[in-house]
């Protein structure tokens, strides 16, 4: 059971309150998108998250890569292609972890399926759109910059082409994700999964809810910032960090580029899985070692769990009010005392 202040519920102004009547297409498509199609609108929301973090980073990415083929100066660094990143990620939490719960990672929607009851039928559904999310992104990228892509390509000596083609320096690498030639993939894969270790550590820690010192308007920018200083140290060895971005941005180089694209096969492996096993690892630590069920919850995580527990038709706080409502006979209520069902 989780609980809500009763203080909140008393002074609670729903948006419905504010902007009187709205066309009824919009009006009835929200009663059907909070009834038989609610799962589409959570879909759709990992969706563009992933979007908005890959369409943001990809973008900053390719400017870097087209000044290095170009041999143009100060078109992109990676420091830039790092604020890229996180002002893509800033994006994705704030805009669209409201409709789903903000995970934009197959790692995290594992780690809820593992430990916090996440049902398996929802978690693959999640896992489906953020894939499909960065796939779009590195496509809509690509067309963005196909024109002077080709151009590249086409005035490039087929030999060096095929050298770098498939490498980080080249036109496939702003999608895809290669290692550098001549990289031992055992001190890559040490790299991926300390990192992504550092970066579970930092979302599981920024979204604590006795954590006063990240309130939750910081959390997207503490969780930004981590993927920020970890392209900024670490993507020179090789770093994903994101299965959904790996695969999304690997099956759009192969449907652009076909098969070839899809690199070496040990590295792909080492992309696309690594942050599974390390957001596990640093989910039990964190319990482990952080957890501390005697802390008080501070109150803008109270506010903010309010808000999603209040909600009209989909809060616990509604579908315990509902579930008290059927439950009554014989002049007898159900209570629900400052208390609703965990969903």
């Amino acid at each position: 059971m989780a609980t809500y202040s009763s203080a909140n519920e008393k002074r609670v102004v729903y948006m419905a309150d504010l902007h009187g009547g709205r066309p009824a297409f919009f009006a009835g498509w929200e009663r059907l998108r909070h009834g038989r199609l609610h799962w589409l609108a959570e879909s759709f929301a990992e969706a563009m998250g992933v979007f908005m973090y890959v369409y943001a980073g990809v973008g900053s990415t390719a400017v870097w890569v087209v000044g290095n083929l170009t041999k143009e100066v100060g078109f992109s660094s990676l420091l830039q292609i790092g604020f890229g990143y996180a002002a893509g990620i800033m994006l994705a939490i704030t805009i669209c972890s409201a409709t789903s719960g903000g995970h934009f990672n197959p790692c995290i929607t594992i780690v809820q399926m593992l430990f916090k009851g996440f049902p398996p039928l929802k978690g693959a559904r999640y896992i489906a759109s953020q894939i499909f999310g960065g796939y779009i992104a590195c496509l809509l990228v690509y067309l963005q910059y196909s024109h002077i892509l080709k151009t590249i390509e086409a005035g490039t000596p087929a030999a060096a082409l095929a050298e770098i083609q498939f490498t980080p320096n080249g036109p496939a690498g702003i999608f895809a994700l290669y290692v550098n030639p001549g990289s031992s993939l055992g001190q890559v894969f040490v790299n991926e999964f300390v990192t992504d270790f550092f970066l579970a550590m930092v979302i599981f820690g920024s979204v604590d809810p006795s954590n006063v010192l990240v309130p939750p308007s910081m959390a997207p920018v503490v969780i930004a910032l981590a993927y920020a200083a970890a392209i900024w140290g670490f993507a020179g060895v090789g770093l994903a960090a994101n299965t959904a971005r790996d695969l999304g941005g690997r099956f759009a180089a192969m449907t652009i580029w076909g098969k070839d694209a899809a690199g070496n096969p040990g590295y792909a492996a080492i992309a696309a899985l690594t942050n599974i096993p390390a957001t596990i690892l640093a989910c039990i630590v964190y319990e482990l070692m952080f957890v501390d069920s005697d802390r008080v919850v501070s109150q803008d995580h109270r506010e903010f769990h309010d808000i999603h527990a209040l909600h009209r038709r989909h809060g616990p706080a509604a579908l315990a009010a509902a579930d008290g409502n059927s439950s009554s006979s014989g002049g007898h209520e159900k209570e629900h005392i400052g208390t609703v069902e965990r969903v």
